[in-house]
């Protein structure tokens, strides 16, 4: 069964730096230095199951060290999720990796803001505002004399008590601006 690696980061920085170092070799090509130091590898699967598992538990613990660090230096929200060849999970939060999931679930389905609610709470709030603005739109429709008909009396004399003190409200202010 191959190793399989899963990261998630979510910070606070809203981009990502494309050049990176550590970049491998491209074109499956094999360098040869004859300084000392590191040279590049080729990156195909490690035939030999005691070098492979070696190699996993080295780059598992420096990628692991490497996340520490982004978390820590940019105050990143990170999470990492590894399972090995047999099996093994390893993982890594800088909080709690459960939240890192959601908050991940939610930006890749096109919802950017950590503080906003599900797909449903959204779609309840729309639905909350189309009703609010048929209400309000019935209310000018009566304010202005239009579809009376459906108004028993007692609703009548409200409407005509609000466009009163509605009146009141504007003869007032105009005779403010006619003091001035």
């Amino acid at each position: 069964m191959p190793t399989k690696v899963s990261m998630i980061m979510c910070g606070s920085s809203s981009s990502s730096s494309g050049g990176g170092g550590g970049s491998v070799g491209g074109g499956g090509e094999e360098r040869t230095r004859k300084t000392m130091g590191r040279g590049r590898i080729e990156i195909k699967k490690i035939e030999n199951v005691s070098s492979r598992q070696v190699t996993f538990s080295k780059r598992r613990a420096g990628l692991m060290k490497k996340v520490k660090e982004l978390a820590i230096l940019c105050d990143a929200e990170v999470g990492v999720i590894i399972f090995s060849s047999t099996g093994k999970l390893y993982d890594f939060a800088s909080s709690r990796l459960q939240n890192i999931i959601s908050r991940y679930e939610r930006s890749s389905n096109g919802w950017n803001d950590p503080n906003s609610g599900t797909q449903q709470e959204v779609n309840n709030e729309v639905e909350a505002l189309k009703a609010e603005i048929v209400k309000l739109r019935k209310g000018q429709r009566l304010m202005m004399g239009k579809e009376l008909e459906g108004l028993n009396y007692k609703e009548l004399e409200n409407l005509e008590r609000q466009l009163h003190d509605g009146m009141l409200a504007i003869k007032n202010r105009k005779h403010e601006l006619l003091q001035l």
